[in-house]
């Protein structure tokens, strides 16, 4: 992901009824993540009551609940959110890979946005960064889902 993120309008969110998915697994990061997301769509006036969150054990497990979300109810988007951190292994990578994939079959099969939000790093450093450092991906994975919320509505997909 570049460190150049795309501009986005304001969009009202006031309309919008948007869900979380957030792993347990870097719960300090994640966490961060997650508050950086809700602070974001809070400011653009997602309503406290349109707004579910649900956490998950891993960011494995996301996607199985992002499709229940996406399923059920009336759901503009959904993000999902996850740190995977590389170690002795490429594990993380393979995790994140699949991970992307399913979540992008879901937004298909759905017709519900998802975002993924899942953050993949070699080091914890890098994911502090993108978390709760100068990067604020949670800013922008909320900005991107009130966009592609708007856009749904105007398409009326």
């Amino acid at each position: 992901m570049s460190l150049s993120a795309p501009t986005h309008h304001r969009v009202d969110g006031s309309r919008f009824s948007i869900g979380i998915v957030a792993a347990r697994f870097n719960e300090d990061l994640t966490d961060a993540l997650l508050d950086r997301v809700t602070a974001a769509l809070r400011a653009a006036g997602v309503k406290p009551g349109r707004l579910t969150v649900v956490r998950v054990p891993g960011s494995h497990e996301v996607p199985w609940a992002v499709q229940a979300l996406a399923r059920r109810g009336r759901r503009d988007g959904v993000i999902a959110l996850g740190v995977l951190i590389g170690g002795d292994t490429n594990h993380h990578e393979m995790v994140g890979q699949s991970v992307s994939h399913a979540l992008q079959g879901i937004a298909v099969a759905t017709g519900v946005p998802v975002i993924n939000g899942v953050i993949v790093t070699d080091t914890r450093a890098q994911a502090a960064a993108r978390c709760r450092g100068r990067i604020n991906r949670g800013a922008e994975f909320a900005a991107a889902a009130l966009a592609m919320a708007a856009l749904k509505r105007s398409l009326r997909a």
